[in-house]
Formats: C-alpha cells, structure tokens, sequence
C-alpha cells in the first residue's frame, strides 16, 4: 500500500544524500496548466460577469442569471445550519481570532541620528478576495482560516468566492456560506477555479446598472491545480499569498510513538487528494512494520478509502527508514513539510530543532487535525517544499511595511557627503545632486 524507503547508512544531508530528492513529491506540473487557464483568464478580463456564468455552466453544471450570492442566501443558510456545526465553527473562529489578534504589528519609529527618523507603519491592503475550494470536500475551515487574519489585519473591503454547487441551486455549499455570515462577509460569489480568481484580478461590470466586483488588491487561499496557475498567470496584477499545491504530512516518530496514531494521521492527510503526501520518518523498523499493519484495516474503515489508498500507494508517500532521530530531523528540514509532525520520546527537543515546515505538531496530542480546525493555528500553509522559504497565512499576509522618513536641514546636511560618495561610486551623480542641490545659494 505504501512505498519504502532505507536512508540507513546514507551520510544525510551531503550533495549526494539530499532529502529534497530522496523522499520524492507528486508531480504537478503549473506551467501545464497556464495553457489551460490563459484563454480563461483572459475571458474573464474581457467579459467579466458573462464569462464567469457561462464558466459555471461548463465546468460546474449550473445555470446562474448573476455570479453575487444574495445576502439572504448566507442569513438562510446561517438559520438552517446545524447547531453542532454552528458551536464548533464558533469556537474556531474565537481561537484563530486570539491567535491571529497576537499577530498584529506595531508602528515603530527609530532615531537613525538627531534630527533624523525611520517610521515603520504596517498598513493593510484595501481589499482582499478569499478563495475557498469546493471541489471533493466542503472547506468552511478555510472561510475562517482566511477571513480572520485578514479582519485582524484590519483589511476593510473582503469578497469570497467559492465554486457553485448544482446540488445547491447554484450556490456555494451552504456550509461555507453559513461560515461567512457568522464572520461577518456578506460579498461571495459563486465562481470557481482560475475564473474565480481572474474575477478578483480584473473585477467586472454589474448588469444594468447593478453593483459588480470590484478588482482586489490581493488573493488568498487554496485550490486544485488550475487555481494555482491562474495566480502564477496573474502575480504582479494582484498579490497572492502563494501557489499551493496537494497536501502534504510527515510524521517523525521513534519506537515510543503509537503506530496506531501514526496510521491514522497519515490517513487523514490523504483523505483529501489522491496526490496527498503521507510520509513517516523513523528510526524503528518495528514501527515502521506496525504502522503498514494498522494501514490496510484502518484504510478499509474509513469513508474515502478509494481515493486514500490511491494517495498512500503514489510516489508521493512513504515510509522512510533512519539511523536515527538527528538523521530523521535531516529529512524533515529538507522536506520542508506543509505539516509536520513530531512524535518521540523528546518530542518537545526534537521540535525547536526543526527550521522548514508549515506547521510543528508536537507530541501525541497536537495532530494534524487540531491544527486543521480547532487549535487556534491557521491550516493555509505553504506546500510542495515551499515551508523553506515562505511562511503560512497570517495577519502579516494582509499587511504592507511603509518606512516613513523624517530628516531636518542639519540631519540632512550631516550625511550628504556621505550621500554623494555612494552616488558616485553608483556612477549615479544626479542622486548626489539631488541632495546638494537643498543646500545651494539661490538668488530671489
């Protein structure tokens, strides 16, 4: 069911042993699927609210006469939503806004010299468009995941879209629709996939002197394949928070873990996408042969145990056999997991060990799930070895660094020598000139 493969006696971590290309990933090829989106996109641009319909038609298989979700749809969908459902989303939304609250980034003015500051402001982008993928599970998680760190940021203009359901008379899953008016996010749309985030890109035209979508500033939030090319296709006219590809979790476990939990985190990452990457890394060949035992009848049990299957027997997952947990670390810090869990004997040690991953589970009771949910931690990470370089979304995703700078005459005056000598040596005179030019004589 699942692959595996022996790092044992391999001097981890040289140009020969590099856990970026022991432990192989999904292949997704984005360039690919830019093809299959430009036309789209490009629709989208020139057509605007005609195109989205005529896109739900063709790719989701409902009729719509307007893309806007009305206000009452989201207020009905909150009255009828399950009150379990409606405790949990509410005690989500209350532990991510404490979380998310703590993020939040202060002015901060620094003296450089007398007469002479640096003010850093953290201003929020005007308006944000938040997607949420509606593909083969429903994500009211991700309204949340995406609209309280943008609300905490202080974002004043946020617009959700969400693929349209047939099954729902055209509109997004009731669920999500219900997670967006607990939150307060009375602007959704129901479009998906890249004309969903062409639509935020470009914006468009209301019908007959209706109110449109206006363009935003930035896009955030998951999707398939064809999201993530669309917002390659469209970086530079808007941000993006990143191109996010199949989930992904790594479990470091040593002979202490239970492999009965093990089995079971690895199978709830899977549960999304045949392309989800499950990946154990550890030390004992015991728990290794335990953690394939309790797979196949855990597997059998489950709901979706087609589509898991498919996603444990794909070259993305493995189990990853180590010397020891230092040389298991290796692997993890390479990998770069989306989630990543630390299960042995020092679980805390290992885990403030560790530099590249989205998010660190620690121990036996922070699995992957909590974290998804109801930890207060936001489930919008980075994928595909991203975690090397780029951080999961935060308050700090919907924020912009602006420095302002305040020098008097004689702050000025003090360092235009220096000024003109780097100027110079840039063979760029006329930047020099432009601060001598304060202290010329002129006759008025």
């Amino acid at each position: 069911m699942i692959t595996r493969i022996d790092l044992r006696g391999r001097a981890l971590g040289s140009s020969q042993a590099d856990p970026r290309v022991l432990v192989p990933r999904a292949e997704l090829d984005v360039e690919a699927a830019l093809a299959v989106v430009r036309p789209i996109v490009e629709d989208v641009h020139h057509r605007g609210e005609a195109a989205l319909i005529e896109y739900a038609a063709k790719f989701d298989g409902v009729e719509l006469t307007r893309v806007r979700v009305p206000v009452s749809a989201l207020t009905e969908a909150l009255e009828r939503l399950d009150p379990q459902v409606r405790t949990a989303l509410e005690e989500s939304i209350r532990r991510a806004r404490k979380v998310h609250r703590d993020q939040r980034r202060e002015e901060r003015t620094t003296q450089v010299v007398a007469g002479g500051t640096v003010t850093e402001r953290w201003v929020p982008v005007d308006r944000v468009g938040l997607y949420v993928p509606g593909g083969r599970a429903v994500y009211p998680s991700s309204v949340v995941m995406n609209v309280v760190p943008a609300q905490e940021a202080g974002v004043g203009s946020l617009a959700v879209a969400s693929p349209p359901q047939k099954e729902f008379g055209g509109l997004p899953h009731p669920t999500i629709l219900a997670a967006c008016a607990l939150l307060g996010v009375d602007e959704v749309y129901a479009a998906g996939g890249a004309q969903a985030v062409a639509m935020f890109a470009y914006g468009y035209q209301g019908q007959a002197g209706e109110v449109g979508c206006r363009r935003a500033d930035l896009v955030t939030g998951p999707g398939n394949i064809y999201v993530a090319a669309a917002k390659r296709l469209l970086k530079g006219v808007i941000g993006i928070d990143a191109e996010a590809g199949p989930t992904e979790i790594m479990v470091v476990a040593d002979a202490t873990a239970d492999a009965g939990i093990v089995a079971a985190d690895l199978i709830s990452q899977a549960e999304h996408d045949p392309l989800a990457a499950a990946v154990l890394v550890t030390d004992s060949e015991p728990l290794a042969e335990a953690v394939v035992a309790e797979l196949e009848p855990r597997v059998a049990a489950t709901k979706h145990a087609e589509r898991i299957r498919e996603a444990l027997a794909g070259r993305q997952s493995a189990i990853v056999l180590v010397d020891d947990i230092a040389a298991a670390l290796i692997v993890a810090n390479g990998y770069a997991a989306e989630h990543l869990e630390i299960q042995t004997r020092d679980s805390a040690a290992d885990a403030a060990k560790v530099r590249n991953a989205g998010a660190v589970f620690v121990g036996s009771f922070a699995p992957v799930s909590l974290g998804d949910y109801l930890a207060g931690s936001n489930h919008v990470l980075p994928t595909g070895g991203c975690a090397c370089h780029s951080s999961g979304l935060s308050v700090q995703s919907f924020l912009r660094g602006i420095h302002v700078v305040d020098y008097t005459r004689e702050a000025l005056a003090e360092a235009s020598e220096l000024v003109v000598a780097l100027a110079n040596a840039e063979d760029l005179p006329a930047h020099g000139e432009a601060v001598t030019a304060r202290f010329e004589q002129r006759q008025g």
